[in-house]
């Protein structure tokens, strides 16, 4: 067998098979976590957002105060054990957040904001510099529709009107924009914060486990209205009386704004306990890989034109393989016996002799002359034992069957 060196640099393939599979890893992590293109600062009233209209600043607030804060994108944890921030848009189903509202009485304290404006996002054109994405230009200010399909959970009406400022909570202060204020009307609803005029801006639902407090201005806790101090102040205080005393971790839903993203196979395989198989696997691929690169021996090189391969076919190569393994095994002296009677029945055919035991080719030498040459050659072959005493008798009874021959 002829062997040569490697074609390719070790390390220039190890370094191809890292790129490949980092590649690979990032692929399959940008699938499972949805990275599709889409933008969470989209103009949209959500906590992901940082338009006038967004409550990225509520979440950062209270972040910064010590709370967990978390922002969902998965609707299987609507019913988690937390304080549930619900900030649906105009265009929402209102049946499925009646349901959603309805199960969350018994599961946890919910925050639902009201949405009020309609906003766009702004143009790239018409400004010195581009402004950062997600700002809005705010439009006129509307009531959702979907208000009156709560009505199997609290009956309420909403109105845009004008104010000069807001009470509640022990506070007062001022409104971004005193002049488009959302108000509602509902029984049950125990008022927390109030328009001068006493219209209802903010107000909780008791009469379950867990109460659900509904602001209806939502400049009250957005990043418009937290641009004032006594605001802020507010917000924070109406988010502590939601959590009601307990130590509850903060969840922002982004499902009914229109940025969930549902659960796939590839996801589930990296979040326990599916996420224990795939590391198993991942270190399984690793070891196959290492030891397909680590192989026994180097490359075997190509045979030479008109050279003999190690492998070929043929008589010649099974008696090499054959001898071979005789020689490995250690059983080269029991080689003697049963090659001197092969060669005494090659004799006896060379003589023609009916009978192929020794005595009667011995009968047929002795007329010829080699009965002593055989018979001596035949007892040196089956008494040795070494390798060069093997090879000297089998020669020594090739050549007196080649004078036979001739």
């Amino acid at each position: 067998m002829k062997q040569g060196a490697a074609p390719f640099d070790p390390r220039v393939v190890l370094g191809l098979l890292l790129v490949g599979a980092g590649a690979l890893l990032l692929f399959l992590y940008a699938v499972g976590a949805g990275w599709d293109g889409r933008s969470e600062r989209d103009g949209g009233a959500h906590a992901a957002a940082n338009g006038l209209n967004g409550f990225a600043g509520l979440a950062a607030l209270l972040e910064r105060r010590g709370h967990a804060v978390s922002l969902s994108r998965n609707r299987g944890r609507l019913g988690d054990p937390a304080l549930l921030v619900l900030t649906p848009p105009h265009f929402a189903d209102g049946e499925a957040l009646a349901e959603v509202l309805a199960e969350r009485r018994w599961q946890g304290p919910t925050l639902l904001i009201l949405p009020k404006w309609f906003a766009i996002e702004l143009p790239e054109e018409g400004f010195d510099e581009l402004p950062p994405q997600g700002w809005v230009q705010l439009g006129n200010g509307g009531s959702p529709a979907w208000l009156e399909e709560l009505d199997g959970l609290v009956a309420i009406e909403a109105r845009i009107g004008r104010t000069q400022g807001w009470r509640g909570l022990g506070r007062t202060g001022g409104l971004a924009r005193p002049d488009v204020v959302q108000a509602v009307s509902a029984e049950g609803l125990e008022p927390l914060v109030s328009a001068t005029r006493g219209a209802l801006l903010a107000g909780s639902l008791e009469g379950a486990d867990w109460p659900l407090m509904i602001v209806a201005e939502p400049d009250l806790l957005n990043n418009y209205g937290l641009a004032d101090q006594e605001r802020a102040a507010l917000a924070l205080a109406l988010v502590e009386r939601a959590l009601d005393g307990e130590d509850l971790p903060i969840l922002f839903d982004l499902t009914l704004p229109g940025l969930g993203a549902s659960d796939n196979l590839l996801t589930l395989t990296f979040r326990p306990p599916f996420l224990a198989a795939t590391l198993c696997l991942m270190l399984a691929a690793i070891v196959v890989g290492w030891r397909g690169f680590r192989r026994f021996g180097p490359v075997v090189a190509g045979v030479p034109d008109g050279a003999e391969a190690d492998g070929a076919m043929g008589k010649r190569q099974l008696a090499r393989n054959g001898a071979a393994l005789v020689e490995r095994s250690g059983r080269l002296h029991l080689l003697g016996p049963p090659y001197a009677a092969l060669m005494a029945r090659r004799i006896g055919a060379r003589l023609g002799a009916r009978e192929h035991d020794e005595a009667a080719i011995a009968r047929l030498l002795a007329l010829r002359g080699f009965a002593e040459d055989f018979t001596a050659r035949m007892a040196a072959l089956r008494a040795a034992r070494r390798p060069r005493d093997l090879i000297s008798a089998a020669r020594a009874l090739a050549q007196l069957e080649r004078t036979i021959a001739r």
